[in-house]
């Protein structure tokens, strides 16, 4: 279920020239922003929540999971080239699960990695506030980018709609709308942080039992809703 050319491939077209830099800008950011605030405010836990949930988590990680996500598949079903991956002997759902094993690698090295780094720099990991958000991160990235590997492969406007997903929903009205909160990849996420942080750290609107599950069910049923679509497609002079 893991092809290592496919790999190859998806790894070069992700971290090409224009994508890496916003790849490396975000999490640059983040450390940029976190040590100017350690700076001028010292140390203090609930800065660092506000940071590593506000910009971090809230806005940061969908980001990176849309370029990633996104970037996995969808550029080369819009110019074409898919036509040549899919002419070769690889079972479909194989071509699927190996780019969205690619797409989270990248999304959890370019987010949950300067998290866990910007949190110590924030508040030197106090409460287990970096690790907590780390692994949320972490998380959210698998989900992130299954979700935003399924938008590429059905719609050619994916990023469009990734980034109205990632900017609007989750960072807007997943913040400010209660109800829109248990809909929202970040507040699943935030349901483990909050199960690993000190007592009253971090708060999430969600349970953990809930929020593990809905992160399982929208990995897994974005995945296999692209593989299924990426079965449908067919190549010239196919029955």
């Amino acid at each position: 279920m893991y092809n290592p050319t496919v790999a190859r491939l998806t790894y070069r077209g992700l971290l090409g020239r224009r994508r890496a830099l916003v790849l490396f800008a975000l999490p640059a950011l983040l450390l940029v922003i976190s040590a100017a605030i350690r700076v001028l405010t010292g140390a203090d836990d609930e800065t660092a929540t506000t940071v590593l949930g506000g910009f971090a988590l809230a806005t940061m990680v969908p980001l990176i999971g849309v370029i990633a996500g996104t970037g996995a598949i969808g550029p080369e079903i819009d110019d074409g080239s898919v036509v040549y991956l899919l002419a070769k002997p690889i079972d479909r759902t194989t071509i699927i699960i190996t780019k969205l094993v690619v797409a989270i690698g990248v999304t959890v090295a370019f987010s949950a990695i300067p998290t866990l780094l910007a949190g110590f720099i924030l508040n030197g990991n106090s409460q287990q506030i970096a690790v907590a958000y780390a692994v949320a991160a972490a998380v959210a990235s698998v989900a992130y980018s299954a979700i935003f590997l399924l938008l590429g492969t059905v719609t050619r406007h994916a990023v469009v709609a990734g980034l109205v997903y990632a900017l609007v929903w989750e960072s807007l009205f997943g913040s400010l709308v209660a109800g829109a909160r248990t809909l929202s990849v970040q507040q699943w996420a935030l349901a483990l942080a909050q199960k690993i942080a000190g007592e009253g750290a971090i708060t999430a609107d969600v349970g953990l039992p809930l929020g593990a599950t809905l992160l399982l069910g929208a990995t897994i049923g974005a995945t296999w809703f692209a593989a299924r679509k990426l079965r449908t497609l067919t190549l010239a002079g196919e029955e």
